[in-house]
C-alpha cells in the first residue's frame, strides 16, 4: 500500500486502516502521558503535601486541556472532511484558522487563570498549607495552555490527513525532553536551581515550547499544511464558524468531565489532605492505561470524517463493530491486569497507607468500566468525524450530570469514598450502551434510502 492509500481511510480494511493509524498515535499518547507520571513520580520524592497540591491542580489543568480538545477535534472533524472532499485549499485554511483563534483563546486563559489563582483553588477545598504550593505550579503551568493547544491543533490537522506517525514522534521528543529537565529542574542538578514543584511545570513549559517551535516550522516548511493567515477576515470568520460547529460541542463535552472532577476533589477534600493526594494518583496513573481508547478514539474522528464525506456508511457500520469489540475484549483484559498490579504500582509514588489505599480502592472499582467508557470516547469522536457533535454532548453531560453526580453525592452519604468510586463505574457502563445504541440510528439516518427497484 503506497503512502497515499495509507492516509485515504475510504477505501481498504477498515479494522486494518484503524489499527495502522491508532498504533503510532497510542505511542505518542504513552510519551505525552508520562509528562504526568514522570511529573507525580519527582514530586512524590518532595513530600506529601507537594502531591497533594499537584492533585488539587488536575481539575483546572483537565479543564483547559478539554477546551483545547475542542479545538483539536474541530480541526480533526472538518479537515478529514475537506479530505474526503479532495479539498486541499480548504484543509490548509482551517489547519492555520483553527490553530490561530486556539492560540487567542489559550492566551486568555491564562490571563484569567493567572488572576484567580487562590479564589479558584479555595474553591477547590485547598488549605493554606498547599496554597502556595499550588501557586509555584500554576504560575508557570498557565503558560504551558496556549503553547498546548497550538501544537495539538496542528498535530490534529496531520491525523486528519491520516497521518499519526508525525504526530507520536513529536510526542515522544516533548515526553523525553521532559523527563530529562524534571529532576534537574525539581532537584535542582548540575548547578540549577533547585525549584521544587515549580520546576516540574517549567520542565512542561520548555519541552512544549521546543517542540511548537520545531512543528510549526516542520508543518510550514515540509508539508506546507497551513494558509495564509492575513486572509480576508470573511474568509477567517468562515472558517472559524465550520471549526466552532464541532470544536464548541467538543469543547462542552470535555468541559464536563473537568468540572465533575472539580467538585469530586472538594467530595474527597472534606476527608483529608491524604485521600486528595491518593485520588491525585490514580489519576496521574489511569490514564497511561487508556492509551488504547484514547488512541482509538482520536483515529475514529477522522476515519468517520473521510468516510462520511465520501459517502462510505456501510465502513461506518464496520467501523462500529470493531471499535465495540475492541473496547470491550481490552477493557475486560485491562480490568485484570488492574486489580492485580494496583497495590505494588501505587506504592511506587506513595509509601503512605492512607493515600495508597484511596488509589487502590479507586482503580480496582472503576477499571471494570474502562471498556465502556473507551466506547463512549471513539463514539463521541466518530460524531464529531461526521460533522454532528450534539449527540456526543448529550451522552457526556448525561453520563455526568444526570447519572454519575446523583450517585456520587449518594454514594458517598451512604458508603465513603467507594461510594464516589462506584458512581464512575456505574454511569460508565450505562452510557457505553447508549452510546453504541446510539451511533448505529445515527449512521442509519445518515444513510441515504435505495431508490426501490424499477418495474
Amino acid at each position: 500500500m503506497t503512502h497515499s492509500e495509507k492516509q485515504d481511510l475510504t477505501t481498504g480494511p477498515v479494522a486494518a486502516h484503524l489499527r495502522r493509524q491508532g498504533t503510532p498515535f497510542a505511542l505518542g499518547l504513552v510519551a505525552i502521558f508520562s509528562f504526568e507520571v514522570a511529573d507525580l513520580f519527582f514530586i512524590s520524592r518532595l513530600g506529601n503535601v507537594p502531591l497533594a497540591a499537584v492533585s488539587f491542580t488536575m481539575p483546572v489543568i483537565w479543564l483547559i486541556y478539554g477546551i483545547g480538545i475542542g479545538f483539536e477535534a474541530g480541526a480533526a472533524s472538518c479537515v478529514s472532511r475537506a479530505i474526503g472532499r479532495k479539498d486541499q485549499e480548504q484543509a490548509r485554511r482551517l489547519t492555520t484558522d483553527t490553530v490561530v483563534l486556539g492560540t487567542l483563546v489559550a492566551l486568555l486563559l491564562c490571563f484569567a487563570g493567572l488572576r484567580s489563582i487562590e479564589p479558584v483553588f479555595s474553591l477547590l477545598g485547598a488549605t493554606p498549607e498547599v496554597m502556595p504550593l499550588i501557586t509555584d505550579y500554576m504560575t508557570v503551568w498557565y503558560w504551558v495552555a496556549p503553547m498546548d493547544i497550538a501544537l495539538w491543533a496542528s498535530l490534529a490537522s496531520i491525523r486528519a490527513r491520516g497521518n499519526t506517525l508525525l504526530e507520536s514522534k513529536v510526542i515522544a521528543v516533548a515526553a523525553l525532553l521532559n523527563l530529562i529537565l524534571d529532576p534537574i529542574l525539581i532537584f535542582g542538578l548540575f548547578g540549577f536551581p533547585r525549584l521544587e514543584i515549580q520546576g516540574a511545570a517549567l520542565a512542561t513549559l520548555s519541552a512544549t515550547g521546543l517542540m511548537l517551535l520545531f512543528t510549526l516550522g516542520y508543518l510550514h516548511l515540509k508539508l506546507k499544511v497551513y494558509a495564509n493567515p492575513l486572509a480576508p477576515v470573511y474568509v477567517i470568520f468562515d472558517s472559524w464558524r465550520h471549526m466552532l460547529h464541532i470544536g464548541i460541542p467538543a469543547m462542552i463535552t470535555n468541559a464536563i468531565i473537568p468540572v465533575s472532577s472539580g467538585i469530586v476533589v472538594a467530595m474527597i477534600a472534606t476527608f483529608g489532605v491524604d485521600a486528595v493526594a491518593g485520588f491525585g494518583v490514580a489519576m496521574r496513573i489511569e490514564p497511561i492505561f487508556l492509551i488504547p481508547f484514547y488512541a482509538l478514539s482520536a483515529v475514529s474522528s477522522p476515519f468517520f470524517g473521510q468516510n462520511f464525506g465520501s459517502g462510505q456508511f456501510d465502513r461506518l457500520f464496520e467501523a462500529r463493530q470493531v471499535i465495540t469489540r475492541f473496547c470491550l475484549g481490552f477493557g475486560l483484559a485491562l480490568a485484570v491486569v488492574l486489580i492485580l498490579i494496583a497495590k505494588p504500582l501505587t506504592g511506587v509514588f506513595s509509601k503512605s497507607e492512607s493515600i495508597q489505599m484511596v488509589a487502590v480502592h479507586y482503580l480496582w472499582i472503576v477499571t471494570l468500566s474502562y471498556g465502556a467508557y473507551g466506547l463512549v470516547m471513539s463514539v463521541n469522536a466518530a460524531f464529531n468525524g461526521m460533522g454532528k457533535p450534539l449527540p456526543g454532548v448529550f451522552i457526556s453531560a448525561c453520563r455526568v450530570i444526570v447519572v454519575f453526580l446523583p450517585l456520587a453525592f449518594l454514594g458517598r452519604h451512604l458508603i465513603g469514598l467507594e461510594g464516589l468510586f462506584t458512581a464512575t463505574l456505574l454511569s460508565n457502563l450505562l452510557m457505553g450502551a447508549v452510546a453504541f445504541t446510539w451511533l448505529g440510528r445515527q449512521i442509519n439516518q445518515a444513510k441515504p434510502i435505495d431508490p426501490a427497484p424499477s418495474a
